[in-house]
């Protein structure tokens, strides 16, 4: 697993780098990951533009900041995430925004498919589900806990309207991005930070 690790934070970006090959990608025609098709295009051009709103739009709450500012181990979050995938567009700006007010955390992101051995271990009931957000020890680099791909709320969703209709479809991806925008951010920065404040 240490070796796992090690290389893939050698191909991690911050999250600047990692809106940057995204929107190269984007202007080239292509999403990322080894799969290309209209539908992964046309997913990475709307969460695009749902990165850009929430870079500008999320607000940290004050206690959150407050909290994150107190951390004394220093932290890496390694994030597992792809351009195309709906909650990742909506969850890794949340991240940046909670590693900005942290001096202890250090986020780096890689994409999934380039990432297939750290994938294998950060499985969700089997499937390669991102964003996958590892926490590591920072130092050593000992991985403390895992989170995602999404938040409770969000995950409660998909699983009642897969139970009722079979199948989760355009219906479903566009009540699931409702959710988020109703929620803000305010949900996925609760469950991290429970997990943070147990780590220390």
């Amino acid at each position: 697993m240490k070796t796992i690790i090690a290389n893939s934070l050698k191909n991690s970006y911050n999250y600047a780098e990692y809106r940057t090959k995204v929107t190269e990608l984007l202007a080239e025609g292509k999403s990322s990951g080894n799969e290309q098709s209209e539908d992964l295009l046309h997913y990475s051009q709307l969460n695009e533009v749902r990165m850009n709103r929430l870079d500008k739009t999320l607000v940290v709450p004050e206690e959150v900041k407050i909290l994150f500012g107190q951390l004394k181990t220093k932290y890496i979050w390694l994030v597992l995430a792809e351009g195309w995938c709906g909650d990742a567009a909506q969850l890794l700006p949340i991240m940046h925004k909670m590693d900005e007010v942290a001096a202890n955390i250090d986020l780096r992101i890689v994409f999934r498919d380039e990432n297939e051995s750290l994938m294998q271990e950060f499985l969700t009931n089997g499937a390669r589900a991102v964003p996958k957000l590892i926490i590591l020890n920072a130092d050593n680099h000992e991985v403390l806990a895992a989170w995602g791909p999404r938040p409770e709320g969000a995950t409660r969703l998909i699983k009642e309207f897969k139970a009722k209709f079979g199948v989760v479809n355009e219906v479903a991806k566009t009540e699931l991005q409702k959710w988020y925008l109703h929620d803000k951010g305010l949900s996925t920065m609760d469950e991290i930070t429970k997990i943070m404040l147990a780590l220390e």
